[in-house]
């Protein structure tokens, strides 16, 4: 796919882990875009360097659901791109799916892209990468995370919620340019996609903000 989409209209997005990798990528590029940016972390004192125009700096927590609704009321869409690596993976991932799905209820949110991982997506049908002999177990149990995660945002996401899980492959470059293309898979590894860019994933992100094209899949995204 290659895309370069220009905005359309001018939209509201909260991002929830703003001060990641991926969190920041989202905010610059829906910034580029011309749209309003609600950028949510746990310190914002560590994060100064988010604020600037377009951009509101805010302290929350994405497994709060009383705190997402606060923060996401008046929003078009929501980005979840945070992780707590002092958590048990599924112990976050999971009180995060909750506290999305209550809170952008209650907001009157209607998307929501979360942020997979490769892992958990197949390599064959019914195999899924995370499945593999041999596959450390450490990452096994990381990746688990979001397999509770995606199976909450299927069983109990109202209709009202237009979910997407958007997994990039195992190579994140911070560093690299932007190329304003990518490809995409639903459910699947993709083929030789073993990298991308973050602005890329980021415009990947956007898109599917400006002009939702998959919902409740995982959709993976590589270069």
């Amino acid at each position: 796919m290659d895309n370069d989409s220009s905005n359309s209209g001018g939209k509201r997005v909260v991002v929830f882990g703003a001060g990641g990798r991926v969190g920041r990528a989202a905010v610059a590029e829906a910034v580029a875009r011309g749209h309003r940016v609600t950028a949510v972390v746990r310190d914002p004192a560590a994060h100064h360097d988010l604020e600037g125009a377009g951009v509101a700096l805010v302290r929350g927590d994405a497994t709060d659901a009383a705190a997402v609704a606060a923060l996401a009321a008046g929003h078009d869409a929501a980005v979840h791109a945070a992780v707590r690596l002092d958590l048990p993976s599924v112990e976050f991932f999971t009180a995060a799916a909750r506290a999305l799905i209550a809170g952008l209820a209650e907001a009157g949110v209607g998307r929501l892209l979360a942020l997979g991982i490769v892992a958990t997506l197949e390599t064959a049908p019914g195999t899924r990468m995370m499945d593999a002999p041999g596959f450390p177990e450490e990452y096994r149990a990381f990746a688990q995370g979001h397999v509770a995660e995606f199976e909450l945002l299927t069983a109990e996401a109202g209709a009202g919620l237009d979910w997407l899980m958007v997994v990039p492959p195992a190579e994140l470059d911070a560093e690299a340019e932007r190329t304003g293309g990518y490809r995409t898979a639903v459910g699947a590894v993709i083929d030789g996609g073993g990298r991308i860019a973050h602005a890329d994933l980021a415009l990947a992100l956007l898109d599917e903000i400006e002009a939702p094209r998959h919902s409740r899949v995982q959709l993976a995204v590589a270069a």
